[in-house]
């Protein structure tokens, strides 16, 4: 297979606010998941290679719910409680992705807003060891009656943030987070190697290939080298 490039056309979009996911996104957190799913997986005798095909950009207790579909939900809520503090407090390996620190600042009092399926203490874990600014705007688990692919986090975020979901850009890295991003009528960007399967609407390798500044118009401005197969 032949290795992604970058292309050396960029695409320009213009958007009024835009929402960021967290893990696999802005922030490296894979070690500490796949720490964390993998034990959970072989404590209740599923393959963690499959299990992790499914975990990313939900919350837990549904991707419980999706790898033992018999299984009572209330069981699930308590594995996830159980869950989040381990994940809370295991931040080692959890860093940046690249580009990061960057895009954020220059995203500074832009309008922007994290949509994550982490709760606020892992969330708040996570920005601080990856040691990025946490959004003035944040959705988290706690703020949401269903998780990704629904398009509730993403819904709630436009709202919060007062623009019309049709201008926003979303900014995700699983197939759970690009399916609500696109059900919420949003234009999505793909970050990363999971991305590029599940239809975002432009894909980047990592956040070194976009460039986010104030349009004119009061919009955001967002250049985007996407990558090619």
């Amino acid at each position: 297979m032949q290795a992604s490039t970058t292309s050396t056309t960029p695409v320009v979009l213009t958007a009024k606010a835009l929402l960021l996911d967290m893990d696999g996104t802005i922030v490296n957190s894979d070690a500490v998941v796949e720490r964390c799913w993998r034990d959970w997986a072989r404590a209740h005798g599923l393959d963690p290679h499959e299990a992790m095909k499914v975990v990313h950009g939900r919350q837990g207790y549904a991707t419980m719910a999706l790898l033992l579909p018999d299984r009572p939900m209330e069981l699930n809520h308590a594995d996830n409680a159980v869950m989040l503090a381990r994940e809370t407090a295991d931040t080692e390996g959890v860093e940046p992705v690249e580009g990061a620190p960057e895009f954020m600042a220059a995203l500074g009092a832009l309008p922007h807003a994290l949509v994550t399926s982490a709760d606020d203490a892992l969330a708040t874990a996570r920005m601080a060891a990856a040691d990025l600014p946490m959004p003035e705007v944040k959705v988290t688990a706690e703020c949401v009656g269903a998780s990704k692919p629904d398009p509730e986090g993403f819904l709630k975020g436009a709202a919060e943030l007062g623009v019309d979901p049709a201008d926003c850009v979303v900014f995700e890295d699983s197939a759970a987070g690009i399916a609500a991003g696109r059900a919420a009528g949003m234009r999505v960007i793909g970050v990363g190697p999971r991305a590029a399967a599940h239809g975002p609407t432009l894909h980047v390798e990592d956040l070194t290939s976009v460039r986010v500044a104030p349009d004119p118009s009061g919009s955001i401005r967002l250049t985007v080298h996407t990558s090619t197969a």
